[in-house]
């Protein structure tokens, strides 16, 4: 469906969501008073949205190893960004596990200084980062009595150089935010291939980023296990054979939730993912399916297809987690438990296929499941998907605001600041602002300008006395 409001501005002579996938259903927005103020972003040069050539996909719908592509002797080092979150200490886990193959050499992490100091004492590594340099004291007083104490780099920079650093063959980039950009890019031409978990990188960097990738023979191997299913599937593929791709979801907290019903959701019912055990962010995101509406973009981003060539299917069981259909019509899937560790791994190790324990590693056992169900997505329920496709086909900074404005919504919603049906109204109002400042092909500077300046578009966004009033369907 599409949302509607009064629109101010037109791209190519189409409002923002005439280029979403899909018809609309005619479901009205309850108003909000936009500030009266300019943005701050017209020292940038703006474009209008075009057709024009998007930049080069991480995998052309296949994946190939490189013949030179580099070796090393030994357990394979990495670096990860973000070591004490959730794709950090899943990564770190993987590592415990298989010290044989990976070894550590340097961590980046933000305020978690206690877990920090266990994870060196762990794993040893060279160099360390921490996000705060009031941080520095208490990390050193935590590691007062190990023996080989790493190097600490404190703040952005302390990020790029464990990013960068020389003995790593690989980076982890699990922190979240525009904030992983910078170390992805040093990363980057440092020629670290990136393990990937910051969807800014692609959602909002894609632009800028895959271009670098290809100048520097980077591969991004994505961490996620929607695009790494795509990339488990698209192996030993030929060029030009991938057709569609089909992202599954599990449809989130309120997948059987009459939509009538969702003007009066709390924020403790949008946090009940039925399979998934996440963060806030993420699971509020499922609920509303923004998560899958980014995930189309960096399908895009990575494997090249077309929006038109991308659909979203609901899958309850999250047993199915992604499916690619070839030319001939046949339809490749990768099924498994829902369990992030498995792609982690995955990225880790590609191209080989490390032997796991039973024991930590369950096997799928398709005889207990029983049943695995689909059903096509509700786009009055998720308006987020024809946001998402209108921002992928808008391109450039449109898709970074987009991502930026969704979770500035979340962080309202989550503080009770606004309410669950809010968060779409102020995504959409966002972009559409945006559209006289579109840039087609942006800088690096240019990226982190339009994330910052949509999160404070969306948090100066002003409910009106009446946003309560039950939307019509």
């Amino acid at each position: 469906m599409a949302l509607r409001v009064p629109l101010s501005g037109e791209i190519s002579g189409v409002s923002f969501l005439d280029s979403a996938r899909g018809t609309s259903s005619g479901r009205k927005l309850a108003a909000f008073n936009l500030p009266s103020r300019r943005s701050g972003a017209a020292r940038f040069k703006a474009a209008s949205c075009s057709l024009q050539q998007g930049p080069p996909p991480a995998w052309a719908g296949r994946a190939v190893v490189d013949p030179a592509r580099k070796s090393w002797d030994g357990p394979k080092p990495i670096s990860v960004v973000g070591s004490t979150g959730s794709i950090g200490t899943q990564t770190l886990d993987i590592v415990a596990e298989n010290p044989d193959k990976f070894k550590v050499v340097a961590l980046a992490a933000g305020s978690n200084v206690a877990l920090l100091a266990d994870q060196i004492k762990t794993f040893k590594p060279l160099l360390v980062s921490v996000r705060d340099e009031s941080l520095v004291a208490e990390l050193k007083e935590a590691l007062a009595s190990v023996e080989h104490k790493p190097e600490i780099i404190p703040g952005e920079q302390g990020m790029v150089e464990v990013a960068r650093h020389p003995d790593a063959a690989a980076v982890v980039t699990g922190i979240v935010g525009c904030a992983g950009l910078k170390p992805t890019v040093a990363a980057i031409e440092a020629g670290k291939d990136i393990a990937l978990a910051n969807k800014e990188t692609l959602i909002a960097g894609g632009p800028f980023v895959l271009p670098l990738a290809h100048k520097h023979n980077v591969k991004i191997l994505p961490a996620d296990s929607e695009h790494s299913a795509i990339f488990q599937c698209i192996q030993g593929l030929p060029e030009g054979s991938l057709r569609r791709i089909i992202l599954t979801a599990s449809g989130g907290a309120f997948r059987d939730l009459p939509v009538e019903k969702l003007k009066d959701v709390k924020v403790a019912d949008a946090l009940k993912h039925p399979n998934w055990n996440m963060g806030k962010k993420i699971t509020v995101d499922s609920a509303t399916l923004f998560n899958k509406g980014l995930e189309v973009i960096e399908a895009h981003y990575l494997f090249g297809a077309d929006y038109d060539d991308i659909e979203i299917v609901i899958h309850p069981q999250s047993i199915i987690h992604s499916m690619v259909e070839t030319q001939d019509s046949s339809v490749l899937a990768q099924l498994g438990w829902p369990d992030m560790r498995l792609p982690i791994l995955y990225t880790l190790s590609w191209p080989e296929r490390i032997h796991c324990s039973e024991i930590t590693w369950p096997r799928l056992d398709l005889c207990k499941q029983e049943s695995l169900t689909f059903k096509a997505p509700d786009h009055v329920k998720y308006p987020s998907m024809d946001l998402a496709y209108a921002a992928g086909r808008a391109g450039g900074t449109m898709t970074g605001v987009l991502s930026a404005a969704n979770e500035k919504a979340v962080e309202m919603f989550i503080d009770e600041k606004i309410n669950y049906l809010d968060i779409f109204k102020v995504v959409e109002l966002t972009c559409d602002a945006h559209r006289k400042e579109l840039v087609v092909k942006p800088s690096l500077e240019e990226i982190v300008h339009y994330d910052l300046w949509a999160r404070e578009y969306a948090a100066n966004l002003q409910p009106s006395s009446d946003l309560s009033t039950p939307v019509t369907v």
